[in-house]
């Protein structure tokens, strides 16, 4: 494939958190506190879990009763408290529309909603509650295109391929991968051995944010990076640690600033 041209250097940023469940609003208080302090940096872009805002469980009882419909007053309102940030902020959430339930990432600038995207690729227990998305937005900063994937999509090189056929340049993908224990460590190296391999072979950079910690006998590692389109890990929270990492991204320099 045809790599990408070069891109304008734009500040970018993203944050590994604790993993929190049926707590929005302590999720958007780190979402407000997190996004403010890449301001400072000068990010113009955070990416932040996979369903971050309420928390990611699969079943039938938690989405039903977390699940957030993006024409929703409540969602507005969640628009109009991030309405001061100017990063555009990539966050993943459980969404809901017409009856039926989405797995779903959007991207917030100045308090509005400016895409949103579905996951594509379902993981077995994923299969029986949510519906799969089919559209590969791809949206605008400063000249920049980026597009959106989650967490399993990753393992799909036509998910990277669609979006970069749209003209991403960057990709934003929130993840949450909150495993068994024997499972999160033969996958804490794998995750970047497959992003890498994703970037290099479309020449595209990938921003990936997860959650941190344990859960109900799961461990979540991370990682959370930046990686460029040579496939080179130039950023990474260390793992099982909250934090942040914001890298000026160009065609030749990657500057590092880890917080």
């Amino acid at each position: 494939m045809r790599r990408r041209s070069e891109i304008h250097a734009m500040k970018i940023a993203t944050c590994q958190l604790p993993h929190l469940l049926k707590d929005s609003d302590r999720a958007l208080a780190l979402v407000d506190l997190y996004s403010a302090n890449a301001q400072r940096q000068g990010a113009k872009l955070v990416c932040f879990p996979e369903c971050f805002l309420q928390g990611y469980d699969v079943s039938a009882d938690h989405v039903a009763a977390v699940a957030i419909d993006l024409a929703s007053t409540e969602f507005a309102r969640i628009l109009r408290r991030l309405e001061d940030l100017d990063p555009v902020v990539v966050l993943g959430l459980v969404e809901k529309d017409a009856g039926q339930f989405y797995n779903t990432a959007v991207a917030i600038s100045r308090g509005s909603l400016v895409a949103r995207y579905r996951k594509t690729h379902l993981i077995g227990s994923e299969q029986a509650i949510f519906e799969r998305g089919s559209d590969y937005p791809v949206f605008d900063i400063a000249g920049v295109k980026v597009g959106i994937s989650i967490c399993y999509d990753l393992q799909f090189a036509e998910s990277v391929t669609a979006s970069v056929s749209a003209g991403a340049e960057i990709l934003a993908c929130p993840c949450n991968n909150m495993l068994r224990r024997s499972t999160a460590e033969d996958w804490k190296l794998r995750h970047h051995e497959i992003r890498c391999e994703r970037a290099r072979d479309t020449g595209i950079w990938i921003v990936s944010s997860d959650v941190m910690g344990e859960h109900d006998g799961r461990i979540s590692y991370g990682p959370s990076s930046v990686i460029d389109p040579g496939g080179r890990v130039v950023a990474q929270v260390p793992l099982m640690t909250a934090g942040m990492v914001v890298v000026g991204v160009s065609p030749s320099v990657s500057e590092i600033v880890a917080t």
